[in-house]
């Protein structure tokens, strides 16, 4: 278990979520709701950095930054500047929260960073809303880094078995190496293969939600109306909303769940680490920061 040592500062505390593209993100909005519900004076931007970009900008940041929130295309790339990582983001291969310990300007002050995975915690505790607690089948669509957290929140909810879809079955090889390590028969299709008889409970599509899916998934192949009556859809997208994949979800009268449901859990964590450099740490009046954050995601 990570614990931060470090004395927070009374005030001018930054914070910041990056990405690209990162124009849609509720993150902002998220934190300083949070930040606001505890009397903390920090601030939480939102910066526009690719791959290339992220090692200079955290090197550019001096001691007044407390950490990073970090979406695609960063969780991966983030990798090899932390100095540790959480057991999630080790056992996922991405990080998507960075925090700054021991102060300074960057690594060459003394400053060490520190990398967690919030979005297995994210999914879970979305899920349990929707009293989805447990399943026994899972099928993931897609194979990024979120493909990887939705691989072990499927564990964390006690399958036996995932069935990731992809276009390019060969790009799967890690998530069939990620599910064997936590226990998981893994199989891998085509979205060409989909067929109705498949026994998921849970579906979590990790495509991207600016895909022109209509009631099919790339390639032309078309979730069976079967399934989608039958299986839970977490489609993590939520820009734009509702997705096509939600839509023809929906309109076969299957349950959908929006990535603002996993966005508003994994963000409470990061607030946890933020606050007290320890995930497991619930925060002062937790019950009344995460309304008030849920509060700012439909205002």
């Amino acid at each position: 278990m990570a614990t931060d040592t470090n004395p927070l500062p009374p005030a001018a505390t930054r914070l910041a979520v990056l990405g690209s593209p990162i124009s849609h993100s509720q993150s902002p909005a998220l934190h300083h709701a949070a930040y606001l519900a505890l009397g903390l004076d920090w601030t939480y931007e939102a910066h526009q950095v690719d791959a290339d970009g992220l090692a200079a900008f955290i090197a550019g940041l001096d001691a007044s930054w407390r950490g990073l929130s970090l979406t695609m295309p960063l969780k991966q790339a983030v990798l090899p500047l932390v100095s540790d990582l959480d057991r999630v983001a080790a056992l996922t291969g991405a990080a998507n929260t960075v925090l700054f310990r021991d102060g300074g300007a960057g690594p060459e002050a003394g400053r060490s960073l520190s990398g967690f995975n919030t979005d297995v915690a994210g999914l879970v505790r979305a899920l349990a809303e929707v009293r989805v607690t447990s399943v026994t089948h899972a099928t993931i669509l897609g194979a990024g880094a979120t493909a990887s957290s939705a691989m072990v929140a499927a564990a964390e909810l006690g399958a036996e078995g995932v069935e990731v879809v992809l276009r390019s079955p060969a790009k799967a090889a890690h998530l069939v190496e990620l599910g064997r390590t936590v226990g998981l028969v893994v199989t891998v299709a085509g979205f060409d293969s989909l067929g109705a008889d498949r026994p998921s409970e849970l579906v979590f599509s990790t495509l991207p939600g600016g895909i022109d899916l209509g009631s099919a998934v790339p390639g032309g192949a078309e979730v069976p109306e079967p399934v989608r009556r039958r299986a839970v859809l977490f489609d993590v997208s939520y820009a734009p909303w509702p997705s096509a994949l939600a839509r023809s979800w929906a309109n076969a009268g299957g349950e959908v769940l929006s990535g603002l449901a996993m966005l508003l859990h994994q963000a409470l964590v990061q607030v946890r680490i933020f606050v007290s450099g320890d995930p497991f740490e619930p925060l002062p009046r937790e019950d009344e920061v995460l309304e008030a954050m849920r509060a700012a995601l439909t205002a």
